[in-house]
Protein backbone atom coordinates (compact mmCIF):
# COMPACT_ATOMS: atom_id res chain seq x y z
CA UNK A 1 0.00 0.00 0.00
CA UNK A 2 1.65 3.36 -1.30
CA UNK A 3 1.20 6.90 1.21
CA UNK A 4 -0.43 8.75 -1.50
CA UNK A 5 -1.25 11.58 0.85
CA UNK A 6 -2.69 13.47 -1.85
CA UNK A 7 -5.66 11.29 -3.28
CA UNK A 8 -5.66 9.25 -6.31
CA UNK A 9 -2.51 8.90 -8.44
CA UNK A 10 -2.10 11.79 -10.36
CA UNK A 11 -3.05 11.06 -14.20
CA UNK A 12 0.07 10.00 -16.80
CA UNK A 13 0.41 13.05 -19.06
CA UNK A 14 0.95 10.73 -21.83
CA UNK A 15 -2.50 9.05 -20.66
CA UNK A 16 -4.84 11.83 -23.55
CA UNK A 17 -7.64 9.55 -22.64
CA UNK A 18 -7.54 10.51 -18.98
CA UNK A 19 -6.65 14.07 -19.61
CA UNK A 20 -10.02 14.60 -21.83
CA UNK A 21 -12.12 17.01 -20.22
CA UNK A 22 -15.23 15.58 -18.89
CA UNK A 23 -18.54 17.55 -18.64
CA UNK A 24 -21.14 18.90 -15.54
CA UNK A 25 -20.04 21.75 -13.39
CA UNK A 26 -17.86 20.17 -11.16
CA UNK A 27 -15.70 19.26 -14.80
CA UNK A 28 -16.27 22.96 -15.74
CA UNK A 29 -15.15 24.01 -12.53
CA UNK A 30 -11.98 22.16 -12.74
CA UNK A 31 -11.29 23.19 -16.55
CA UNK A 32 -11.74 26.68 -15.37
CA UNK A 33 -9.36 26.20 -12.93
CA UNK A 34 -6.81 25.09 -15.20
CA UNK A 35 -6.94 27.67 -17.43
CA UNK A 36 -6.81 30.02 -14.78
CA UNK A 37 -3.32 28.62 -13.39
CA UNK A 38 -1.90 28.59 -17.14
CA UNK A 39 -2.87 32.41 -17.47
CA UNK A 40 -1.45 32.99 -13.60
CA UNK A 41 0.04 30.44 -11.29
CA UNK A 42 -0.49 27.72 -9.96
CA UNK A 43 -0.57 29.30 -6.69
CA UNK A 44 -3.36 31.76 -7.35
CA UNK A 45 -5.36 28.72 -8.79
CA UNK A 46 -4.73 27.14 -5.46
CA UNK A 47 -6.18 29.52 -3.56
CA UNK A 48 -8.99 30.07 -5.65
CA UNK A 49 -9.36 26.41 -4.76
CA UNK A 50 -9.21 27.12 -1.09
CA UNK A 51 -11.88 30.15 -1.24
CA UNK A 52 -14.15 27.94 -3.10
CA UNK A 53 -13.79 25.56 -0.31
CA UNK A 54 -14.00 27.62 2.43
CA UNK A 55 -16.90 29.94 1.70
CA UNK A 56 -19.57 27.07 1.99
CA UNK A 57 -17.60 26.31 5.14
CA UNK A 58 -17.92 29.90 6.64
CA UNK A 59 -21.67 30.12 5.72
CA UNK A 60 -22.55 27.32 6.95
CA UNK A 61 -20.51 27.96 10.21
CA UNK A 62 -22.51 31.49 10.52
CA UNK A 63 -25.81 29.47 9.66
CA UNK A 64 -24.71 27.61 12.74
CA UNK A 65 -24.24 30.22 14.83
CA UNK A 66 -27.50 31.55 13.88
CA UNK A 67 -29.29 28.11 14.90
CA UNK A 68 -27.52 28.64 18.39
CA UNK A 69 -28.84 31.72 18.95
CA UNK A 70 -32.50 31.30 18.30
CA UNK A 71 -32.23 27.91 20.72
CA UNK A 72 -30.39 30.50 23.53
CA UNK A 73 -33.43 33.27 22.74
CA UNK A 74 -35.84 30.78 22.24
CA UNK A 75 -37.35 32.49 19.30
CA UNK A 76 -36.34 31.96 15.22
CA UNK A 77 -36.38 28.33 14.04
CA UNK A 78 -36.43 27.21 17.73
CA UNK A 79 -39.85 27.63 17.63
CA UNK A 80 -40.15 24.39 15.53
CA UNK A 81 -38.69 22.03 18.16
CA UNK A 82 -41.89 21.48 19.69
CA UNK A 83 -43.99 21.48 17.12
CA UNK A 84 -41.81 18.76 15.64
CA UNK A 85 -41.69 16.69 18.63
CA UNK A 86 -45.75 17.05 18.85
CA UNK A 87 -45.62 15.37 15.11
CA UNK A 88 -43.49 12.37 15.98
CA UNK A 89 -45.65 11.68 18.89
CA UNK A 90 -48.63 11.62 16.53
CA UNK A 91 -46.97 9.29 14.06
CA UNK A 92 -45.35 6.61 16.45
CA UNK A 93 -45.98 3.09 16.73
CA UNK A 94 -44.58 -0.32 18.14
CA UNK A 95 -43.00 -1.22 15.04
CA UNK A 96 -42.09 2.05 13.47
CA UNK A 97 -40.41 2.52 17.10
CA UNK A 98 -38.39 -1.07 16.72
CA UNK A 99 -37.14 -0.26 13.34
CA UNK A 100 -36.35 3.49 13.82
CA UNK A 101 -34.51 2.53 17.09
CA UNK A 102 -32.59 -0.39 15.07
CA UNK A 103 -31.71 2.22 12.21
CA UNK A 104 -30.45 4.72 14.21
CA UNK A 105 -28.05 3.01 16.13
CA UNK A 106 -26.08 2.40 12.76
CA UNK A 107 -24.93 5.72 13.19
CA UNK A 108 -24.32 5.04 17.18
CA UNK A 109 -21.45 5.29 19.07
CA UNK A 110 -20.86 1.30 18.26
CA UNK A 111 -22.35 1.40 14.86
CA UNK A 112 -20.71 3.74 13.08
CA UNK A 113 -16.79 3.41 14.13
CA UNK A 114 -18.06 -0.20 12.31
CA UNK A 115 -19.63 1.76 9.32
CA UNK A 116 -16.77 3.97 9.22
CA UNK A 117 -13.58 1.28 9.66
CA UNK A 118 -15.31 -0.72 7.05
CA UNK A 119 -15.63 1.93 4.35
CA UNK A 120 -11.73 3.32 5.33
CA UNK A 121 -10.38 -0.59 5.21
CA UNK A 122 -12.13 -1.15 2.09
CA UNK A 123 -11.31 1.74 0.06
CA UNK A 124 -8.13 2.07 1.59
CA UNK A 125 -6.93 -1.91 0.06
CA UNK A 126 -8.89 -0.59 -3.21
CA UNK A 127 -6.57 2.50 -3.68
CA UNK A 128 -3.70 0.66 -2.76
CA UNK A 129 -3.20 4.13 -0.73
CA UNK A 130 -3.05 5.31 3.20
CA UNK A 131 -5.51 8.52 1.92
CA UNK A 132 -8.84 6.99 3.37
CA UNK A 133 -7.25 6.39 6.10
CA UNK A 134 -5.71 9.38 6.53
CA UNK A 135 -9.11 11.40 5.47
CA UNK A 136 -11.66 9.24 7.57
CA UNK A 137 -9.74 9.47 10.90
CA UNK A 138 -9.21 13.59 10.31
CA UNK A 139 -12.76 13.79 9.40
CA UNK A 140 -14.56 11.43 12.55
CA UNK A 141 -12.15 13.28 15.19
CA UNK A 142 -13.21 16.72 13.90
CA UNK A 143 -16.77 15.46 13.97
CA UNK A 144 -16.06 13.86 17.85
CA UNK A 145 -14.46 17.53 18.99
CA UNK A 146 -17.19 19.27 17.56
CA UNK A 147 -19.75 16.93 19.36
CA UNK A 148 -18.32 16.75 23.09
CA UNK A 149 -17.37 20.42 22.63
CA UNK A 150 -20.36 21.56 21.41
CA UNK A 151 -22.33 19.66 24.25
CA UNK A 152 -20.32 20.51 27.14
CA UNK A 153 -20.19 24.32 25.89
CA UNK A 154 -24.19 24.57 25.74
CA UNK A 155 -25.27 21.62 28.30
CA UNK A 156 -29.02 21.65 26.80
CA UNK A 157 -31.26 19.29 28.09
CA UNK A 158 -33.22 16.97 26.32
CA UNK A 159 -36.75 16.23 25.56
CA UNK A 160 -38.52 14.92 27.95
CA UNK A 161 -38.36 11.07 28.90
CA UNK A 162 -41.94 11.04 29.09
CA UNK A 163 -42.14 11.96 25.03
CA UNK A 164 -38.58 9.65 24.23
CA UNK A 165 -38.23 6.04 23.19
CA UNK A 166 -36.59 3.84 25.45
CA UNK A 167 -33.31 3.16 25.44
CA UNK A 168 -33.16 7.04 26.88
CA UNK A 169 -29.66 8.79 26.33
CA UNK A 170 -28.66 11.25 29.31
CA UNK A 171 -26.29 13.34 27.96
CA UNK A 172 -26.20 16.88 26.37
CA UNK A 173 -28.91 17.44 23.66
CA UNK A 174 -26.99 20.35 21.37
CA UNK A 175 -25.80 19.12 18.98
CA UNK A 176 -26.97 15.40 17.76
CA UNK A 177 -24.08 13.55 17.74
CA UNK A 178 -25.33 10.76 15.13
CA UNK A 179 -26.71 13.22 12.96
CA UNK A 180 -23.05 15.09 12.97
CA UNK A 181 -21.33 11.87 12.29
CA UNK A 182 -23.50 10.43 9.88
CA UNK A 183 -23.03 13.77 7.67
CA UNK A 184 -19.36 13.84 8.55
CA UNK A 185 -18.47 10.00 7.25
CA UNK A 186 -21.28 9.42 4.66
CA UNK A 187 -20.15 12.32 2.71
CA UNK A 188 -15.99 11.78 3.19
CA UNK A 189 -17.21 8.08 2.13
CA UNK A 190 -19.33 9.37 -0.65
CA UNK A 191 -16.75 11.80 -1.84
CA UNK A 192 -14.08 9.18 -1.98
CA UNK A 193 -15.98 6.84 -4.34
CA UNK A 194 -17.25 9.21 -6.50
CA UNK A 195 -13.58 9.99 -7.39
CA UNK A 196 -12.94 6.55 -8.96
CA UNK A 197 -16.21 6.76 -10.89
CA UNK A 198 -16.83 7.70 -14.18
CA UNK A 199 -20.29 7.53 -14.74
CA UNK A 200 -22.48 10.97 -13.46
CA UNK A 201 -25.31 8.67 -12.42
CA UNK A 202 -23.49 7.30 -10.47
CA UNK A 203 -21.82 10.18 -8.84
CA UNK A 204 -24.67 11.50 -8.48
CA UNK A 205 -26.50 8.38 -7.43
CA UNK A 206 -23.61 7.97 -4.66
CA UNK A 207 -23.77 11.52 -3.20
CA UNK A 208 -27.21 11.18 -2.60
CA UNK A 209 -27.47 7.66 -0.96
CA UNK A 210 -25.07 9.84 1.48
CA UNK A 211 -27.47 12.20 1.85
CA UNK A 212 -30.57 9.81 2.41
CA UNK A 213 -28.63 8.53 5.11
CA UNK A 214 -27.69 11.64 7.06
CA UNK A 215 -31.05 13.10 6.53
CA UNK A 216 -32.69 9.64 7.77
CA UNK A 217 -30.50 9.49 10.55
CA UNK A 218 -31.23 13.28 11.20
CA UNK A 219 -34.75 12.47 11.52
CA UNK A 220 -35.09 9.72 13.33
CA UNK A 221 -33.39 11.23 16.09
CA UNK A 222 -36.21 14.03 16.87
CA UNK A 223 -38.55 10.59 15.51
CA UNK A 224 -37.26 8.83 19.17
CA UNK A 225 -37.57 12.34 21.27
CA UNK A 226 -34.02 11.93 22.01
CA UNK A 227 -33.25 15.58 20.31
CA UNK A 228 -34.90 18.64 19.35
CA UNK A 229 -35.12 19.79 16.17
CA UNK A 230 -32.79 22.63 15.94
CA UNK A 231 -29.99 20.08 17.77
CA UNK A 232 -30.55 17.95 14.35
CA UNK A 233 -30.13 21.39 12.17
CA UNK A 234 -27.49 22.47 13.63
CA UNK A 235 -25.39 19.22 13.51
CA UNK A 236 -26.06 19.10 9.92
CA UNK A 237 -24.65 22.34 9.26
CA UNK A 238 -21.60 21.91 11.30
CA UNK A 239 -20.95 18.41 9.66
CA UNK A 240 -21.39 20.25 6.38
CA UNK A 241 -19.02 22.81 7.37
CA UNK A 242 -16.51 20.53 8.58
CA UNK A 243 -17.08 17.93 5.48
CA UNK A 244 -16.40 20.97 3.05
CA UNK A 245 -13.33 22.22 5.21
CA UNK A 246 -11.60 18.15 4.82
CA UNK A 247 -12.56 17.85 1.07
CA UNK A 248 -10.91 21.42 0.31
CA UNK A 249 -7.90 20.80 2.46
CA UNK A 250 -7.38 17.41 0.28
CA UNK A 251 -7.83 19.19 -3.17
CA UNK A 252 -5.58 21.25 -2.28
CA UNK A 253 -3.18 18.98 -1.56
CA UNK A 254 -3.83 16.94 -4.55
CA UNK A 255 -3.28 19.93 -6.45
CA UNK A 256 0.09 20.72 -5.52
CA UNK A 257 1.05 17.39 -5.63
CA UNK A 258 -0.26 17.17 -9.57
CA UNK A 259 1.61 20.52 -10.04
CA UNK A 260 4.60 19.44 -8.73
CA UNK A 261 4.83 16.46 -10.62
CA UNK A 262 4.10 18.43 -14.08
CA UNK A 263 0.62 17.35 -14.76
CA UNK A 264 -3.00 17.79 -15.15
CA UNK A 265 -4.79 17.31 -11.46
CA UNK A 266 -8.07 16.45 -12.72
CA UNK A 267 -11.49 17.45 -12.41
Amino acid sequence: MTDDSAGRPPPDPHDRRRQQPGSGPAAGLASFLHRLAQWTSPHAALLITLALGLIPAVLLTLGSAEVYESVVESDGVALLDQPALDAALAVRSPWMNSAVTGFTNLAGTVGMPILAGAAMLILAWRWRSWTPVLLMVSAAAGSLLMTVAGKDLIGRIRPPLADAVPPYEHSASFPSGHSLNSVVIAGLVAYLIILRLESRWAKLLTVAAAAVFALAVGLSRVYLGHHWFTDVLVAWTLGLAWLAVVITVHRVLHSRRAAALGVDAGP
